[in-house]
């Protein structure tokens, strides 16, 4: 009796069992696949990517070496100055690469013309430092704007490749010929605007480092400004 039971159970769990709907498989995407969903409008923004990566790296080194500094460096100038030792001076400058040591090498070389046209060269000077400093970030800036609308660009591409498809089946309309075009809507829509964040934030971060560098060199140039001064004074 208890083995006619047992297999009675058996084969009641086996028929439960075979009752149980298949699992279906979870599709999943890699972010390649994701890419060639979203169509051309995918290859500008890859390179607007590219093109962010590169100009941040390069930018963000030039800057670092460019805020290195010598604690020494003032009070070193200082000393050679009030020793007469001018081209002592300039070797010191020369032997730093970088914009305040440039700065001031153009005002150590004017010394002995009119304070009024050291400063003018200094300025000038610093100008062209903070120029050169900033290359390249006004493409980073225009990627942040670009970025995005290319990617809103690919959104109403996908959107007018949807309704197209609605039209062309007339009343035999499926939901797979939406999902074509929604899926290209998406997908552009997230690149772009992830393209555009990361420049926007790149962007603004080297920009808070020139500004930085910036006041350094500012007040270096006034600290030079007033050591020129000093033999006057005594």
């Amino acid at each position: 009796m208890i083995t006619h039971f047992l297999m009675a159970f058996g084969q009641d769990a086996a028929d439960a069992i075979a009752q149980i709907p298949p699992v279906k498989e979870t599709l999943s995407f890699s972010l390649i696949e994701m890419a060639f969903k979203g169509g051309w409008i995918m290859i500008p923004l890859l390179l607007l990517s590219i093109l962010t990566l590169y100009i941040f790296g390069e930018r963000w080194w030039a800057i670092r070496n460019a805020s290195k500094t010598d604690e020494n460096f003032m009070r070193n100038i200082h000393d050679y100055i009030h020793e007469g030792k001018i081209k002592a001076a300039i070797s010191l400058c020369q032997s730093q690469e970088t914009p305040i040591a440039r700065l001031i090498e153009k005002g150590v070389e004017r010394i002995g013309r009119p304070l009024n046209d050291i400063q003018t060269a200094v300025e000038n000077m610093g100008n062209v430092e903070v120029s050169r400093l900033e290359k390249g970030l006004p493409m980073l800036a225009t990627i942040a704007g670009g970025a995005p609308m290319l990617g809103f660009l690919g959104t109403v591409i996908g959107m007018i490749q949807a309704f197209y498809n609605m039209s062309q089946a007339g009343s035999n309309v499926d939901i797979t010929l939406l999902s074509g075009g929604i899926y290209t809507a998406m997908v552009t829509t997230v690149a772009g605007l992830t393209v555009g964040i990361l420049a926007y934030f790149g962007y603004n971060y080297l920009t808070a480092r020139i500004d930085d560098i910036v006041y350094k060199m500012e007040s270096n140039t006034i600290e030079f400004m007033d050591l020129l001064h000093e033999p006057a004074s005594k």
